[in-house]
């Protein structure tokens, strides 16, 4: 994982997005690639003119152009080595073409104050169309600790994927623990994930709830909290009862966690 790469557009989730990025970019002696978008303005049905349209792109533009100054401006000073794309176009389409070679892509989780850009729905088509892991982060995002990982287990298939994905982050975490709220379910078992992880050098803690009543996102923020975790690994898309479809724990989780999320489909 020594590929990061960034969305820079000038909202109010960018520097909590860059912060995430530059910590990650450190701890994995890695890579920083960031992707400017100039974003299409999103308008419906015939009101606007195109003269309309390209004023307001043409606005866009001006904001990205001065965004990139003051960011390039500050990666200058930061203790990584990046490069830097821009691009005009819808902001995940953007992305997921950038991504090929990415290892990690750095977004937001929904933006709490903010209606636009809608966070939640570019994290969820960059996850469904890049097929990589996603690490989205609250716009309250200060700096990204990551010493304590949380593990969010169902045993479904894309759960399995991110966790293998996500080894470099876990390998050097100090403590791991692997959370499973279980509910009759036949899957692969929290242990064998621990096991898993052992032969990389992680030794993680295992925490198993029998629980077929409360909802999923519900019980893993609470773990969270009370193991203290500095960020969760789940994955997202799969039918498991931790990782329901982008209708159910993974929506709520991109709506409401406080915690950054690193997701995977």
């Amino acid at each position: 994982m020594k590929n990061i790469l960034l969305l820079v557009h000038d909202d109010a989730g960018q520097e909590a997005r860059l912060q995430a990025a530059l910590d990650i970019t450190r701890a994995l002696d890695g890579h920083l690639s960031c992707i400017d978008v100039a974003a299409l303005p999103a308008i419906v049905g015939d009101y606007y003119s195109g003269a309309a349209d390209a004023m307001l792109l043409a606005d866009e533009r001006d904001r990205e152009s001065a965004n990139k100054k003051a960011v390039t401006a500050r990666l200058a000073h930061e203790d990584v080595p990046w490069d830097w794309a821009d691009v005009t176009g819808t902001i995940a389409e953007s992305v997921v073409a950038a991504a090929a070679l990415a290892d990690i892509i750095v977004l937001n989780r929904q933006l709490d104050a903010f209606p636009y850009p809608d966070m939640r729905d570019i994290a969820s088509r960059i996850l469904m169309h890049a097929r990589k892991p996603v690490i989205a982060v609250p716009d309250s995002l200060e700096r990204l600790p990551l010493d304590r990982a949380l593990i969010a287990w169902d045993g479904q298939a894309s759960c399995v994927a991110t966790m293998r994905a996500a080894v470099p982050l876990l390998a050097i975490a100090k403590e791991v623990e692997i959370f499973m709220a279980r509910d009759r379910r036949e899957c692969t078992e929290p242990t064998e994930a621990a096991e898993y992880l052992s032969r990389h050098g992680i030794h993680a803690a295992v925490r198993i709830i029998d629980d077929g009543l409360h909802a999923a996102d519900r019980m893993i923020a609470e773990e969270a909290e009370r193991w203290r975790a500095d960020y969760i690994v789940m994955g997202a898309y799969s039918h498991g009862r931790m990782m329901e479809s982008f209708g159910g724990v993974t929506k709520r989780m991109l709506s409401k966690s406080r915690f950054p999320l690193v997701l995977g489909h």
